[in-house]
This record gives structure tokens, sequence and C-alpha cells, in this order.
């Protein structure tokens, strides 16, 4: 669930930049649903990177078939380890994500990363944990804290979706760089995370699937 009142979150952004309320105006409520579940998220956000939603969702159902499973029940890191590689691959996952999505699956298995811990750590404990893991980096991470974690100030400074947000909204010249992106947030603290989302709103286009990214994560 969100950790955050996303009415307050938008009356806060309303007072607290004009810019920002005109976009808000036009795009409607907030409307970020927490998707819990670590180990679940992070493997969503490995199948959806850079990838678009309609192929990412095609790939990853036929992997959930050969695991004998479903999207709402998932699969267990056990499930994912006892999969043979061909079977994988002919379900149409690459070479690169069968190996992050092993990585997730050992690391869940072996206790390195567990459920539970998460919950108890700050942002910046969660992307140094969450980021063990072969092919999740910041973006990767900040998108699990916003969709997942429900997180009220995170700031994707490298999502070229919010970059461009900023651009229109507040009539750059150019992309802004994380410095001054730092500084036009700086008013919507402690709900960075509803203003970055009004940000891809600003573009009309739909919010970015958590785990699909405008940047590559892998390592």
């Amino acid at each position: 669930m969100l950790q955050y009142d996303p009415i307050e979150a938008v009356d806060h952004l309303r007072k607290a930049d004009s810019a920002l309320r005109g976009v808000i105006d036009q795009a409607g409520p907030l409307e970020i649903e927490s998707r819990g579940g670590a180990f679940k998220s992070l493997g969503r956000a490995i199948f959806f990177q850079q990838l678009a939603g309609p192929a990412a969702r095609a790939i990853m159902g036929r992997v959930l078939d050969v695991l004998a499973t479903d999207e709402e029940r998932w699969y267990e890191p056990h499930h994912y380890l006892a999969a043979s590689d061909d079977d994988l691959r002919a379900a149409g996952l690459s070479r690169q994500k069968l190996t992050y999505l092993r990585d997730l699956a050992e690391k869940f298995a072996e206790g390195t990363l567990r459920e539970e811990e998460f919950a108890e750590l700050d942002d910046e404990q969660v992307i140094e944990r969450a980021s063990q893991v072969k092919g999740i980096g910041r973006w990767t991470c900040e998108m699990f804290l916003m969709f997942s974690l429900g997180r009220a100030d995170v700031l994707p400074v490298g999502d070229l979706g919010v970059r461009r947000g900023m651009e229109i909204t507040y009539g750059l010249n150019d992309l802004p760089k994380p410095e001054e992106m730092q500084r036009i947030a700086e008013p919507w603290r402690p709900y960075r995370t509803a203003g970055s989302w009004y940000m891809w709103r600003a573009l009309g286009v739909e919010v970015p699937e958590q785990g699909r990214g405008f940047k590559k994560d892998g390592k």
C-alpha cells in the first residue's frame, strides 16, 4: 500500500508549484497503485526492461506457462531455478534476462534477499540491497520504491519521461540535468513521487510499467 495519502500529496503539489498545478488540472487525480511482493515486483521489472508493454507481457505470459503458474500467483524462486534454460529461451527470454531472473531467484532462495526486509529499510538502503541483483540498477530500484513499496519522496532523475515532462511543464530549452531536476522538484518534497508521476502525465503518455524503463539498467 502507499506510504502516504495521495489526496494530501496532490494538495501539497498544487499549493507548492503553480506550473505543476496546471498539469494536475489536466491530468486529474493521482492514480498510483502499490504492487506488493518484492520478488514478483523485481521479477516483473526485469521482464519489462527495454521492451514495450505488450511485448513484455507476451513473453512474461509464456514464461509463466513454462513455470506452470500465472501472474496472479506468480512463481516461487525454486520454480524458476528448476526450469531449463532451453525452455525459458523458447518462451522468448533473452539470455541476458534469463541470467538476471536466475540471479534474482537465487538471491531470494538462498536468503540473501528477503521479502520482509525491504519495508524496514530507508530508500537508499533499498536501492543498495536490490541493486545486488544482476540487471537491476538505480532506475529499476526507484520504480520499485515508487510502485511497489509506495514510497512518497522518490525523484528518478535518470528517467527520460520525467525529464521530458519537466522540459515541457517548465518551458525549458533542453532536457534538464539531475541538478536542475533536483532544484525544480525541491518544492514537491516530501511528495516527489507524485510530482514525478505528473511529469509522465504531462507528456500525455501511459505511466511506465513498473520496471519498464526509458534507460538501460543492465550491468
